[in-house]
């Protein structure tokens, strides 16, 4: 028998691959993407205002003016002849075709040392704006009107917010 045989056995049983077999690894490529949207800008056109009118205050009660514009009162308050009210009005501008949601926050309105609140209420809680990036919208309130709230002029502000949805 050859004694050069059970030799060469026991190198090949011995010995370690030189090279990692197929199928062990693959690469492929990806793809990477990134959109920059126009920021939302909100604006408010300096004539515009939510304007609960004239009126009188009685006992007290409430001056409400609708987002489209129109006003009623409440309680003991009544309008004067000839009084006006205003829903007050924004315009957004941003990405076309873009949804937004609408945030408003209440306030005060001030005359001297006296403060009458009010809430407000959008037109709508969102919006969509237009194909060339344009939207609006208005916002109502309902004021509470004390019943030993000094005669006068009386101002304030309030906060509107919209986002991107």
């Amino acid at each position: 028998m050859n004694k050069s045989i059970p030799a060469a056995l026991i190198a090949l049983a011995t010995a370690s691959p030189a090279f990692a077999g197929s199928g062990n690894q693959s690469t492929a490529t990806g793809t990477a993407t990134a959109t920059i949207v126009a920021p939302i800008v909100l604006t408010h056109p300096a004539s515009a205002s939510l304007n609960f009118g004239r009126f009188t205050r009685g006992t007290g009660g409430t001056v409400t003016v609708t987002a489209s514009g129109s006003g009623s009162v409440g309680s003991d308050v009544t309008f004067i002849p000839g009084s006006t009210t205003a829903a007050d009005s924004f315009t957004v501008a941003g990405d076309a075709n873009r949804s937004y949601s609408i945030a408003t926050t209440g306030g005060n309105v001030t005359s001297g040392a006296t403060n009458l609140a009010f809430t407000t209420a959008p037109s709508a809680a969102t919006g969509t704006l237009s194909a060339t990036g344009t939207g609006s919208f208005t916002v109502g309130g309902t004021l509470t009107v004390t019943g030993t709230a000094p005669t006068g002029a009386y101002s304030g502000t309030y906060s509107a917010t919209v986002a991107y949805n």
